[in-house]
């Protein structure tokens, strides 16, 4: 079947919904010790831990959200329940991320998201919704409809209103960590000059969900993840929803070759093959892939 327009305002009320309550589970575990366990996933601690609670605010959107795949014969994807096949198989699925961010969550740091996101079996993100329990804001977006924070239009800057801004660089712990960043920061800040941007600011933050988020609170700005040949690099349920968000403020989320992100990669639910590149302009955009994208 094809989704209306009309079906997709409902849809994206729905994981609205699901997000909500999964936020307020998730935040009344914010200041409890809580179970932590490790699990197959990336190279990273930060893709292989998980707790009691992200099994719980996975269970809440699940139960939230079934009835949306009965009625519109829609696929599932979770991160902690695996990959079923449903989204190589059904029109559209549900990509459902519990906590994104789950080392931040463990911390108590700010950096952790609901994620969920209406994909395409071609790949296409249709709705995205980011829920942030710690500071309760709401990020949403239909595809062709456009964005909201906590309910209003939501909208970047002209380019012209951010002339003589800093631009800010989002890091994750792994861009961190790499023998290469000193030479990142030395090539942004080359970036920025040339941009016209004052100086280079960095931002230490969390999951992959949240700094999308903050890249397009911080404009001029970018985050990203470098193609590598082993697994990792994020998963499909880390980038659906904010994907989504990105098209729809006019903002880029491609891979490193400038080309659509593959949100349903058939052999895997990892991003390792073609890398991610989040940024708020174009002309960033093609920096990155320009001066940046060998690694």
């Amino acid at each position: 079947m094809t989704l209306t327009a009309e079906n997709l305002v409902y849809l994206s009320r729905c994981a609205i919904s699901a997000a909500t309550k999964a936020g307020e589970l998730i935040t009344g575990y914010a200041d409890k010790n809580v179970d932590v366990h490790l699990k197959e996933a990336g190279e990273n601690p930060a893709s292989q831990v998980v707790t009691e609670v992200d099994l719980r605010s996975e269970a809440v959107i699940v139960e939230a959200l079934q009835p949306t795949c009965e009625q519109f014969d829609l696929g599932l994807l979770t991160e902690e329940r695996g990959d079923d096949g449903s989204r190589l198989q059904k029109d559209y699925f549900w990509c459902i991320d519990p906590i994104d961010g789950t080392l931040p969550f463990i911390e108590g740091v700010p950096g952790y998201a609901v994620s969920i996101g209406l994909v395409s079996q071609a790949g296409e993100a249709l709705i995205g919704v980011v829920y942030d329990p710690l500071s309760k804001v709401l990020y949403s977006a239909i595809k062709g409809q456009g964005a909201l924070r906590n309910g209003e239009a939501w909208a970047l800057p002209s380019n012209a209103s951010l002339t003589g801004k800093p631009l800010t660089l989002v890091c994750d712990r792994g861009l961190q960590e790499l023998p290469v960043y000193p030479r990142l920061l030395e090539q942004f800040e080359t970036i920025a000059k040339r941009m016209g941007a004052v100086g280079l600011r960095r931002l230490h933050k969390g999951g992959a969900v949240m700094n999308g988020c903050w890249v397009l609170e911080n404009p001029p700005a970018c985050y990203f993840k470098f193609p590598k040949p082993q697994k990792g690099g994020g998963s499909l349920w880390d980038f659906a929803a904010i994907a989504c968000l990105f098209h729809e403020m006019g903002a880029m989320a491609t891979d490193f070759h400038g080309q659509p992100l593959d949100l349903n990669r058939a052999d895997s639910t990892f991003m390792n093959h073609r890398g991610v590149i989040f940024t708020t302009d174009q002309a960033l955009l093609s920096e990155i892939i320009k001066g940046i994208g060998r690694g």
